[in-house]
């Protein structure tokens, strides 16, 4: 396997970092100004995005797009160092049309949507004219496993009618937020198995019924964008807003999950390199005891070992990318657990190389004059969302001793039991 970038990758990913020097990180204070008054999304994004895809460096994350969909067409691996630089500007990715939660229900979109569904949701999404949220977590259940899930849609003539409560749902306070894309359990499943008792259905942002009723906090960070709980009251939608096969609810949020794993590692690597940078950059400028920071022992630990963490975890999740990018000649299930093993090592990589760096700022890295303690909130609140580490390290474990099952006597050979020396010719002799 070869993990090395294609030279477009190459190309892209310099003009990218380009783009940002130059367009957004002198825009960035005034981002953080403008959503602290309240101005949101701030009035110079949309030029910045029309200029952004006039420079060809839109929709880079969607390897099928067709010849008439605005983009560029890269791998999940070509795009992976891609999704890396944008990470160390948490609001960049929107500027380029690559911001979650809008790439998976681009790729569920472009997957499983009718045409007309596609004319009225996914073109709009792709030329950057609206926002959409995904909705799926639930407060009175325990949503990392979604066969759990109680919100239920039942058919009713020509309309579907869903009622319900979801929470944490991203995006969905976003002003240009239009669709929510809602997994619902059906009303009808008794008698189904529990992986085909939910369906997937579009819902305007503003069909009657649909109440926001809070932007939740995470860690005392406040998501403009919005972590939303959201009342789903006998809301009413044509049947045509079914998204896919009834009962197919399960299997499509399954694959919606691998490219945007890959796509959430790789913008969490990409602050963490941010992170080592502004550590290194701090032991180099401070002085304590008579010498400075980067010649205390502890402190040229914490660095290395932050980038030997990092580098592996990059390592890991180019496996993961270049494994997705194989298609139906993949294992399946090797698949599935390299995904699942990327999400607990990036989010863990995350916590630990930013609270080196805000040990090395001191008190400085506490506050907000440094992008670290939103860093660190964000790393610790991956170790949630999108299923908490427990249900990932459990599908590795799976996954490993179905491994064992199938060879099982392999290793019976680097066994050494009385036994089996006191059969060996040489010591009976």
């Amino acid at each position: 396997m070869d993990f090395a970038p294609s030279p477009l990758a190459r190309q892209l990913r310099e003009r990218l970092q380009a783009f940002m020097d130059r367009y957004l990180l002198p825009y960035n204070a005034a981002w953080h100004a403008s959503v602290q008054a309240g101005d949101y999304p701030p009035p110079f994004l949309q030029d910045l995005k029309a200029l952004a895809r006039e420079e060809g460096l839109w929709n880079l994350f969607l390897p099928t797009l067709q010849g008439d969909e605005p983009g560029t067409r890269l791998s999940n691996l070509d795009y992976a160092p891609l999704a890396e630089t944008m990470g160390r500007l948490p609001w960049a990715a929107e500027v380029f049309n690559c911001h979650a939660p809008d790439t998976g229900n681009i790729e569920l979109l472009h997957r499983f949507a009718t045409p007309a569904q596609r004319m009225a949701w996914l073109t709009p999404l792709l030329e950057g004219r609206m926002r959409s949220a995904f909705a799926m977590s639930e407060p009175d259940v325990a949503s990392s496993d979604p066969t759990n899930l109680q919100t239920t849609v039942r058919r009713e003539g020509d309309d579907l009618v869903l009622s319900g409560r979801k929470w944490f749902i991203t995006g969905a306070a976003h002003p240009h937020c239009r669709l929510l894309i809602v997994l619902c359990r059906n009303a009808d499943a008794d008698g189904a198995d529990s992986h085909h008792r939910h369906s997937m259905v579009l819902v305007p942002a503003d069909a009657p019924g649909v109440q926001i009723v809070r932007n939740i906090s995470v860690l005392h960070h406040h998501a403009p964008e919005g972590h939303c709980e959201i009342l789903l009251q006998c809301v009413r939608v044509p049947a045509d807003h079914l998204l896919g096969d009834w009962g197919t609810g399960f299997a499509m949020a399954q694959a919606r999950l691998g490219p945007g794993r890959v796509h959430h590692c790789m913008r969490t690597i990409g602050q963490c390199e941010l992170a080592l940078s502004l550590a290194t950059e701090r032991a180099l400028e401070r002085t304590a005891f008579g010498k400075p920071l980067a010649e205390q022992a502890n402190v040229q630990e914490w660095i290395a070992e932050s980038r030997i963490e990092i580098d592996q975890a990059r390592l890991l999740v180019w496996h993961a990318a270049w494994l997705l990018d194989q298609g139906d000649t993949a294992d399946v299930r090797q698949v599935r657990a390299q995904v699942a093993a990327i999400k607990v090592v990036a989010a863990r990589l995350q916590q630990r190389v930013v609270d080196r760096a805000m040990q090395i700022f001191g008190a400085m890295g506490l506050s907000p004059d440094t992008p670290l303690a939103a860093f660190w909130t964000w790393g610790r609140a991956l170790r949630l969302m999108d299923g908490p580490d427990e249900v990932h390290l459990r599908t590795v474990a799976r996954h490993e001793l179905a491994l064992a099952r199938a060879g099982l006597g392999d290793s019976a050979a680097y066994f050494t039991t009385p036994e089996q020396l006191r059969a060996q010719p040489y010591l009976r002799a």
